[in-house]
C-alpha cells in the first residue's frame, strides 16, 4: 500500500530567498534547502532557452533526495537575442549588462523541475520584458544599491530596478525566480497538495 500523499516533504533546491518566498504564496515551507553544486557555464554556442533547461536538469538530478521526498529546482536566465546574461561578476559587468538591456525588450526564462522518485516533471516559462531607456544618473544610482548582485541580467524586477520596467508579457512570478501557477501544476503532478485544507 502506498504511504498517504500528506506525508511528502518538499525540498528546494535554491538557495534562493525569492524562491521561498514565491513558495510561500502557495503556502508552502520546504523542509529543507539543498542548493546543488553544479557548472553552469554555458556550452559554446547555447541558447539561452536551452541553456536554461539544461542547468535545470542537471539542478535536480544532482540533489539526493528519499523517497518521501518532493524536489523543486530552477533556473532563471536573461536573454538578450541568442545571448545568455547571466549573473554578473562585478559592478562593471552589471553596468555593461544593463547598458544592452537598457530600451530594449529582453526575455526571462525561467526552467523548473520537479523530482519525485524516478520520475521528474520539467518545463519552462519566457516572459518578454522591456527595460526603459535608462539615464547615467538611474544606472550609476542602482549600481550603487549593488542590488545588481547575484541577479541574472543584473537586476531583479522586485528590487530598485523595478523602476526601470515599464512593460512585461507573461509571468511576473517567473521573471522573480518561480513561476507559481507552473510551480503549483509540477508540485499537485508530484502528490503534494497544495490549497487543500
Amino acid at each position: 500500500m502506498s504511504k498517504p500523499k500528506s506525508d511528502l516533504k518538499l525540498v528546494l533546491g535554491s538557495g534562493s530567498p525569492r524562491r521561498l518566498e514565491l513558495l510561500a504564496q502557495l503556502g508552502l515551507v520546504p523542509s529543507d534547502i539543498r542548493p546543488p553544486d553544479i557548472d553552469e557555464t554555458p556550452l559554446k554556442g547555447e541558447v539561452p532557452r536551452a541553456y536554461c533547461n539544461r542547468i535545470t536538469a542537471a539542478k535536480i538530478a544532482a540533489i539526493p533526495a528519499g523517497e518521501d521526498e518532493v524536489v523543486l529546482c530552477a533556473d532563471t536566465t536573461v536573454a538578450l537575442g541568442r545571448r545568455i546574461l547571466g549573473k554578473p561578476a562585478d559592478a562593471g559587468e552589471a553596468a555593461e549588462f544593463l547598458i544592452k538591456l537598457s530600451g530594449r525588450r529582453h526575455q526571462v526564462i525561467t526552467a523548473i523541475a520537479v523530482k519525485r522518485g524516478d520520475q521528474v516533471w520539467q518545463r519552462d516559462v519566457v516572459t518578454s520584458v522591456k527595460m526603459k531607456r535608462l539615464s547615467d544618473e538611474e544606472l550609476n544610482g542602482y549600481l550603487a544599491t549593488g542590488d545588481w548582485q547575484g541577479k541574472a541580467g543584473a537586476y531583479a524586477i522586485q528590487g530598485p530596478a523595478g523602476a526601470f520596467i515599464p512593460w512585461i508579457q507573461g509571468s511576473f512570478s517567473a521573471v522573480m525566480g518561480l513561476p507559481v501557477a507552473e510551480t503549483a501544476t509540477l508540485l499537485r503532478a508530484a502528490g503534494l497538495p497544495i490549497g487543500e485544507p
